[in-house]
């Protein structure tokens, strides 16, 4: 066997590998409703200041709301910890702005966690540490996946790469790239697992959640990638809620072609920016510059769903309800 075949073969092997890795199907976790088949969560963004900018007062009203849901778990929507993400899996801003500031009773369920970019900014694969895991059990950050509760499947989505400034202007920050190879292929191959996953999904709810707004009126606006690659593919596939931070504020943005319901829950810590963009639209619900966080109650029939400010006050509600049995 010759040597140049011997690298022909390697070269097509590893090749192959790499496509088969780029085009891996989204991991799927389960995670049980209660009882009675109902299921309820809290959603947090942009938060880890060490306590600072009311993060710990933001903490104590999500423990109280969490105790009267009975919640089942608490999904971050990601910019974890500020400002620059994390140093290492061993940085002590993980316990300072996460384990020892979500110290409620009712807190101590599983965390399922996105990376924003902020998180890129620092050593991103840190987050995805199973040392993390060991230090405060309820960590779970990845990616992109999938949380399967048969009521409700939630996808999570790594919105990050998808904005192109992130590599072309990325000014005086440095971001983590590593596990993502190539912007146009890793972002092909999410969407086109992302695609497979919604449409042989029949979970009651489908829920989309990722860091960056596809619809927004606060400091950051709409996501023009977002809206170009990601929305076209949840309004095909009957998504009910597209959940996000990124900007330090609260909202509901109805979509004008389709039922999704844009949900921003990025209030965590810093927030109260004052800069608003186009209030007049008539699909703005509901927005506000402060502190906060957002509740999700779900059931076969019906999902509920509030804002709360920093004082624990509802600001908000959307309610929205699906037949018991589909028509055939």
């Amino acid at each position: 066997m010759s040597m140049s075949f011997l690298f022909t073969f390697t070269i097509i092997i590893s090749f192959g590998l790499c496509i088969l890795y780029a085009s891996a199907e989204l991991q799927r976790l389960s995670h049980s409703s209660k009882h009675d088949g109902a299921l309820s969560f809290l959603v947090l963004g942009d938060w880890g200041r060490r306590g600072a900018y009311n993060q710990s007062q933001v903490s104590f009203q999500m423990g109280k709301v969490g105790e009267k849901l009975d919640i089942d778990f608490v999904v971050s929507t990601g910019d974890n910890f500020y400002d620059n993400g994390l140093t290492s899996d061993h940085d002590n801003a993980f316990q300072e702005s996460f384990t020892q500031i979500y110290t409620a009773k009712s807190l101590q369920k599983q965390w399922y966690s996105v990376l924003g970019n902020h998180d890129y900014r620092g050593d991103a694969e840190a987050q995805l540490s199973p040392v993390l895991r060991e230090i405060d059990s309820r960590w779970l950050c990845l990616r992109s996946f999938i949380v399967d509760s048969e009521l409700v499947e939630i996808f999570f989505v790594d919105t990050t790469p998808f904005v192109d400034e992130y590599f072309t202007e990325p000014q005086e920050h440095k971001y983590d790239w590593r596990g993502i190879g190539p912007q146009k292929p890793y972002i092909t191959n999410l969407l086109k697992d992302l695609e497979l996953a919604l449409r042989e999904s029949t979970a009651k709810w489908k829920i989309v959640v990722g860091h960056h707004a596809i619809r927004s009126v606060g400091h950051h606006g709409d996501t023009q990638e977002l809206i170009n690659q990601l929305l076209p593919i949840l309004q095909a596939n009957n998504i009910d809620f597209y959940m996000n931070g990124h900007d330090h504020c609260l909202e509901h943005i109805s979509d004008t072609e389709s039922p999704i319901q844009f949900l921003t829950s990025g209030a965590g810590s810093k927030a109260w920016r004052g800069d608003i963009k186009g209030m007049n639209r008539r699909d703005v619900n509901f927005f506000y510059d402060g502190q906060g966080f957002m509740s999700v109650k779900l059931t076969q029939t019906d999902a509920t769903i509030e804002f709360y400010d920093v004082f624990g006050n509802v600001l908000h509600r959307l309610t929205s309800s699906k037949q018991l049995h589909s028509s055939m």
